[in-house]
This record gives structure tokens, sequence and C-alpha cells, in this order.
């Protein structure tokens, strides 16, 4: 496989022309903060929405380091590292951020203090740098304090595709935003059939954040019939027990029904209560549980039409 590598004061920048045939899976429910082996070498830690450690963590063991998908916030970072290290007494080299949000990227600065570099899509890095950054300084839960840790940004970045590949592991960073934001990346390993896609799904009672103003619903739906057309048997979403490839289908389902919905209600002169009253939330199964976040995702519809965006 080809790669072109270039360089910049402050970080690099990696594509990758990459022809692969994808895939994902569902299993039962495991409990948060655990951790499950779901392949040689490849682990996934269970965020915590109930302590405010909400993303998962997946990490991947090759001959010589470990690379992580996704930080979490930092108090869930230090939770994470012993159970990293309970697996492999390799050093932790790369973590990739699927996306800018804090609870997947604020404890980046906890790995790189152990020696990781954080790996960016290029127009994540840029995300992170203005609206991660923004966010960062208006941070203001006294109970869960950044004050004791700094806010790092990639020092690895990527256009579209990026490689690892060590001939017994190979994990492969693709970018299909915007759609959940707009620098959204799953990491992709082909020979287990497993794909982390970082928010573009997830299984837990909560639903999505569809409220960010880089993302595109089009993009959205976009993104999960492309991992849908892949090999996978694996799916290790951004919140909830890890799935079989059928979360894909169920994540799409219940964005698409929300969205339909929305347009038509936008042609007719509806409001966000009436269509909130009007869907039947519970076709879409377990991730539409939540009745004030599947509200949310209506009024953020809503509002993305009025602003001009799909």
């Amino acid at each position: 496989m080809a790669k072109k590598l270039t360089r910049s004061p402050c970080r690099f920048a990696f594509l990758a022309l990459l022809v692969v045939s994808f895939a994902v899976s569902i299993p039962a429910r495991a409990q948060p903060e655990s951790v499950k082996n779901i392949a040689p070498g490849v682990y996934v830690w269970q965020g915590n929405r109930d302590k405010r450690e909400p993303a998962n963590c997946m990490w991947v063991i090759f001959k010589d380091y470990v690379l992580v998908v996704d930080a979490n916030f930092p108090w869930g970072a230090r939770e994470i590292l012993p159970q990293i290290k309970a697996t492999t007494d390799k050093p932790i080299r790369f973590v990739l951020n699927t996306h800018y949000h804090g609870d997947h990227s604020y404890g980046n600065a906890i790995f790189v203090d152990a020696g990781a570099m954080i790996v960016n899509s290029e127009a994540t890095d840029k995300e992170a740098r203005t609206e991660g950054a923004d966010g960062w300084a208006k941070w203001n839960d006294p109970t869960h304090s950044l004050k004791d840790t700094r806010e790092e940004f990639a020092s690895i970045t990527f256009s579209d595709h990026m490689v690892f590949d060590d001939g017994t592991q190979r994990v492969e960073f693709i970018r299909l935003g915007p759609a959940h934001s707009q620098g959204d990346t799953v990491a992709y390993l082909p020979k287990q059939h497993i794909v982390a896609t970082g928010d573009l799904c997830v299984t837990w009672a909560h639903g999505n954040n569809t409220a960010d103003p880089g993302g595109s619903y089009k993009g959205w739906l976009a993104a999960l019939d492309k991992m849908i057309s892949w090999d996978v048997t694996t799916v290790v979403p951004g919140h909830g027990p890890v799935a079989a490839a059928e979360a894909l289908q169920a994540q799409r389902a219940y964005l698409d029904g929300m969205w339909t919905k929305v347009q038509a209600a936008k042609e007719a002169s509806k409001t966000p209560d009436q269509v909130i009253q009007e869907i039947d939330f519970q076709k879409y199964g377990f991730i539409a549980s939540d009745a004030t976040a599947n509200a949310a995702s209506i009024r953020s519809m809503f509002h993305r039409i009025d602003a001009g965006g799909n």
C-alpha cells in the first residue's frame, strides 16, 4: 500500500491509499468500566456515563507498542491507563481521537505524559483547536475539574487515511466526516473485522448528540452506509457495549427515521413538539430509550434546517 508523508513544524500528515473490505459485531451487555478482550491483542474499556467517563476506549497491542482509540476525559484516562498496563508491558505510542469532543479527547495529556503521540484527521485537528479549545476554556464543572491537566492537540495528522501495520496487527484510520462532526474518523481492523466507530454509532440508551455545527446528517447516513457495506463482524461504538454489525443498521434506522420525519415536518410547518409526539421511538430499540435525548435530537435537526444545513 502506498503512503505519502508530508511534514510541518508541529505535525505530520499521512495519506494512505486504501482499497479495503470492512467488517463489524454485537455481544452481551457488559458493565461500564469493564475490559473486554474482543480479539487477540485487542481490548475495549467500556465508558461509564454515571461517572462522566462516557466514551469507550479501544487499544491494540502491536509488536513493539500500543495504539489507543479515544482518550476520554482526564479522570477517565487515569482509570484507563492501568487497565492497558494490565494487558501489556509495551509502551503506548499513539492515541487516535475519533473526533474532537471532550469526552473523546480532553484526556489526551494523560496519554502524552505516558509517552504517546496524539493522532487526528486534519479536520478534527482544526475543530479541536477552535471549537474544542473554546469548550475547554468555558468548562465549568467543579466536580470534574480540568485545572490539574492541560489541553493537548495532535502531533500527527492525516487527510483521509492512515495505516499502522507491523505484520501482526493492522489498523486503518479512515475519515468518514463530516457526519457527527466535521472530522469523524473510524479505526478499522481488517484482519479481525472490527471497526471502532466513535460517535457515528452508539449502543447505549441515550441516542446521539446531533447538534454539532460541523456535522451533516446526510454525511452521517452515508458514513453508516459505507460501514454497513464493509465485511464487519464487531462494532466498538463510541458509547455503550461492543456489538455486532446489526448495531450499524439500528443506528442508521434511528437517525434516518428522525431526519426524514423532521424534513417532512418542516415542509408541513409542524413544530418540534409535534414531531416528538408523533414519532414512535420504541421501534428504534434500546438506543432510543431516553425521551429527553430523543427530543434534543429532534430540536437540533430543526435548528440545522433553519441554519441552512443538512
